[in-house]
């Protein structure tokens, strides 16, 4: 029925008695919002090892006295999202509570889409330490469509598995990430394909703008494998090519040097049907791999990488299933960040 985080605190790694925190802590909002302690899921985002300050967490609580408002995210305007029965939709709240669960994010991230008489709303924060399904990454996606709990954890689970589980800031995975997806059912029951949808929609959404925040980005980076041999294979290159440092500070750079793209495919050593003579590997829609691009070539390829998003496309002959992954590109400002964190 609820969730309440903390963020600038993991609660990781404080043995026993952060255990009995994350207890006291559900029970703390039970009490503020009337629901049992067993309806509310604990979430922490923020360093590791530290205990929560139970004595600040308490304090707010007995203060915040019993202020209860149950009628959830607001949103004005709308616009057609391509999909039958879905609609885009700002979302007003939502954006309160993204606000709120930052840490070095610089915007809050919010994304929400109607589907036939119900909503859905998402929000997430998380822009470094980033590479699911371990990542600082938390986001909470709620809905008032009317949804059986086991049919909502099955399109859940197919949805993160295509949106939130693909991204990777930096290849680091952490100890905090939670999806968690919420259903009232006030609105009543909607199409099952179209409530798919929407839900991945808004995650994808989210996941765009997590992978545009990264720590120091400046860019965008997706990458697409394409004829690979199955899914895994095709996410598992994708991911080497999103997550190289040599291709992120390439794709900093604006340097045209695929170079780096086909050694990323490269170390994925133990899938022996990538065949490197059947690989094509792409800029948008510029060929760079096997064509040979010329002065002219790399002088086009220079001005596609100097946008701030960086599409890269490949190839791999082996199949014919596809996956993309979502990143960012690689610069000082990361290494400043995550230097100076704790201090």
């Amino acid at each position: 029925r609820g969730v309440v985080v903390v963020a600038g605190n993991a609660n990781v790694a404080t043995g026993p008695q952060g255990g009995r925190d994350a207890v006291e802590l559900g029970g703390l909002a039970a009490g503020l919002t009337g629901l049992h302690p067993s309806e509310v899921l604990v979430a922490s985002t923020g360093v590791i090892g530290r205990p929560y300050p139970m004595a600040v967490l308490r304090a707010w609580f007995a203060h915040a006295g019993g202020v209860r408002d149950g009628s959830g995210a607001s949103g004005d305007g709308a616009a057609g999202s391509g999909a039958p029965g879905v609609t885009a939709r700002r979302t007003g709240r939502a954006g309160d509570v993204a606000a709120a669960i930052m840490t070095t994010d610089t915007v809050a991230k919010t994304a929400a889409r109607r589907v036939g008489p119900a909503t859905v709303v998402g929000m997430a924060k998380g822009v470094g330490m980033i590479e699911p399904d371990m990542a600082t990454m938390l986001a909470f996606v709620c809905t008032d469509a009317a949804v059986e709990p086991p049919d909502l954890d099955r399109l859940w689970r197919r949805v993160v598995d295509e949106t939130f589980n693909c991204l990777s800031v930096d290849g680091d995975t952490s100890t905090s990430d939670t999806a968690v997806v919420l259903a009232s059912g006030a609105a009543g029951p909607v199409p099952e394909a179209d409530l798919t949808v929407a839900l991945r929609e808004v995650c994808l959404d989210l996941t765009l703008q997590l992978a545009r925040d990264g720590e120091g980005a400046t860019k965008l980076l997706t990458v697409t494998v394409r004829s690979a041999r199955d899914r895994d294979q095709a996410r598992r290159v994708a991911k080497a090519i999103v997550n190289s440092p040599l291709v992120k500070t390439a794709a900093h750079g604006g340097d045209p040097n695929w170079g780096r793209v086909a050694m990323a495919i490269g170390k994925n050593a133990d899938d022996h049907d990538i065949d490197p003579d059947r690989v094509v590997i792409r800029f948008g829609d510029l060929e760079a791999y096997p064509a040979v691009p010329g002065e002219e070539g790399l002088a086009a390829l220079a001005d596609l990488l100097a946008g701030d998003h960086v599409d890269i496309d490949v190839e791999l002959g082996a199949g014919d299933a596809e996956a993309t992954a979502y990143g960012c590109d690689l610069s000082a400002e990361y290494v400043r960040i995550n230097a100076d964190y704790t201090t």
